[in-house]
């Protein structure tokens, strides 16, 4: 009967028994119900900064970063 000759470590048994789930995750964006864009499902969209129909955050415009900036 064949023995191994050395001990199998355990991250290697871990990836032989991991097989085939080492597979690349494919992520699937979803559009935002307020302004339409696409964000990433259970996140704040980042375009309009609302989350389950409410304003999380808000979202700065280039029009409010020159005023604020004079």
């Amino acid at each position: 009967m064949a023995v191994p000759k050395k001990k199998t470590s355990v991250s290697r048994k871990g990836l032989r028994r991991a097989g085939q789930h080492h597979k690349e995750y494919r992520k699937h964006p979803m559009s935002c119900p307020n302004c339409g864009d696409l964000t990433m499902p259970n996140r704040a969209c980042p375009s309009c900064g609302t989350y389950r129909g409410k304003e999380v955050f808000t979202v700065k415009t280039k029009d409010a970063e020159e005023e604020s900036a004079e």
